[in-house]
């Protein structure tokens, strides 16, 4: 029986974080932007934009703030399980899941032949038995609705809940085992992790229907190489994977592999490294993570984007450096402006850094 979803309730979340102004989505990411969109937001608001490329969308933060300041934005990001969030966020407008629809969701169908890739293959790395089914059993619900932007709200919600109950909120190792080890804990919550799938997947579908919000714009989700992006933008937003002055860099595919995997049920199997403990997918090579090329697609990338006024977020220990880019960025553009949030902490560092906001016109 499926757990009954109360269309009346009020939208209170405690994890929603919300301003004064926007309300924004829950960030459990790896390099959100979500605690500094305010900051960037008061840099580039008196820009001459009105329609906005944010070339790396990952959570959908920063392109849904600047929807709801009226901006028409176009969000893109190489991985897929991104682009449903974009879909869900951006592009979506007006269309929100229904009690009937969550009912659906949470129902198994008697009458069709579920699989069992997740419970087959993931035992005892992310989720325990029960989970796994219970993922199998959603998954497949989610393939088989109707409609590309109600299926986009129900995978934000799966991956929200998937996150949630995961140490770290990653899927970088496997290590089920910290949900249930009786020692101190500095990090995570027991409870949330014990807390039941279903609960968790409910409560984020009442989240991403209180976000559906309607600009009065005709906003694009795209699931592209940044490079085979094509159109006139006046802004673009470039926010890329980091390489830290170590040369190491953040691989969202290494860390988020379980959620690609979700929206690539039918062909999961032949994407995982069959070698590696927790099941990840083969490398991609992406020139992003690779500290000999990064600094040639900044380069690129400002080329491609040369009629666009360029805002590009990065830490100031990177590679490349601030003043690596900045001499780069100076090849197309006249003006340039930095702008530093000094320390700041990210999700899972032990230590401060400071953001960088750089700005061409």
């Amino acid at each position: 029986m499926a757990r009954k979803y109360d269309m009346t309730k009020q939208v209170v979340l405690p994890f929603l974080e919300q301003y004064e102004e926007v309300r924004t989505p829950t960030t459990r990411y790896q390099g959100s932007k979500g605690k500094l969109v305010d900051w960037i937001w008061k840099n580039i608001k008196d820009l001459d934009f009105s329609k906005v490329l944010d070339a790396f969308g990952g959570t959908g933060v920063v392109g849904y703030y600047l929807k709801q300041k009226g901006k028409r934005v176009f969000y893109n990001d190489y991985l897929k399980s991104n682009y449903w969030i974009g879909l869900a966020l951006i592009e979506n407008n007006t269309i929100r899941l229904s009690e009937h629809d969550i009912e659906k969701l949470l129902t198994k169908d008697s009458k069709y032949n579920y699989r069992s890739f997740i419970a087959d293959t993931f035992k005892d790395i992310y989720y325990t038995d029960e989970e796994n089914q219970w993922l199998d059993t959603a998954v497949q619900n989610i393939e088989r609705m109707e409609g590309i932007y109600r299926k986009a709200l129900a995978y934000y919600a799966l991956f929200q809940a998937c996150l949630v109950k995961r140490p770290f909120n990653l899927f970088h190792r496997k290590n089920l085992y910290i949900r249930f080890a009786e020692v101190e804990r500095t990090f995570g919550n027991k409870a949330t992790w014990d807390r039941p799938f279903d609960e968790h997947f409910i409560d984020f579908i009442r989240e991403i229907n209180y976000l559906v919000y309607d600009n009065g714009k005709e906003n694009r989700a795209y699931n592209l190489d940044v490079f085979e992006i094509k159109g006139d933008f006046d802004l673009v937003y470039i926010d890329p994977p980091y390489t830290s002055s170590k040369g190491v860099s953040v691989d969202y595919k290494n860390f988020y592999h379980f959620l690609e995997g979700l929206v690539n049920y039918d062909g999961w199997g032949s994407m995982i490294d069959r070698r590696t403990i927790n099941k990840r997918f083969y490398g991609d090579n992406n020139p992003w993570n690779n500290k000999r090329t990064i600094r040639k697609k900044f380069k690129d990338l400002f080329e491609k984007f040369r009629n666009s006024i360029l805002v590009i977020s990065y830490r100031f220990d990177g590679i490349p450096t601030i003043e690596q880019i900045q001499s780069d960025l100076k090849l197309f553009k006249k003006h340039i402006s930095v702008h530093k949030f000094d320390n700041y902490k990210y999700v899972l560092s032990n230590s401060t850094t400071s953001e960088v906001l750089i700005i061409g016109q």
